[in-house]
């Protein structure tokens, strides 16, 4: 089995799988990272979104070959608890989350959105969640969490 060599969440990590391997299962199986959720496993839903190198992803479908020497960012890279990123605060502060199990992906889709466009409209944010489904509803309080976000980070 190949031996690939990524940087995850800023580390250098070397994970041995097959070629086919959806990066999905080496984060979740190989590096215990249980952020990237598996949701539709056609990178339809946006539950498994990661960064990769800065972009969002989906990585359910997403061949760990495809990622090799490059940046992967889930939500644990992110923040920490002791230092949450302004979208993960934004999104407490909100109560933009009910269940949870969509938000890992869209705090990345946020993330990548935050990335490029300093102070996006609401329309852009929007168009950034496009690909991220909530069954809770909940996107209205995202919207209005990622906009706090963004403007926090402006300061």
């Amino acid at each position: 089995m190949p031996t690939y060599e990524l940087e995850i969440n800023g580390t250098p990590r070397a994970v041995t799988a097959e070629a086919d391997t959806p990066l999905l299962s080496v984060l979740r199986t190989e590096l215990g990272l249980s952020g990237p959720r598996f949701g539709c496993g056609a990178g339809e839903c946006g539950a498994c979104r990661v960064l990769v190198d800065d972009q969002s992803m989906p990585a359910c479908d997403t061949p760990v070959w495809a990622v090799a020497g490059k940046a992967v960012t889930t939500v644990e890279g992110l923040g920490s608890e002791s230092d949450p990123h302004p979208l993960q605060s934004a999104f407490l502060k909100e109560q933009a989350m009910q269940c949870g199990y969509c938000v890992s992906g869209i705090l990345i889709s946020a993330a990548a959105l935050l990335r490029r466009v300093a102070r996006p409209t609401e329309d852009e944010v929007r168009a950034a969640l496009d690909r991220n489904l909530c069954r809770c509803g909940a996107h209205n309080r995202m919207v209005r969490a990622i906009l706090a976000a963004s403007a926090e980070m402006a300061r």
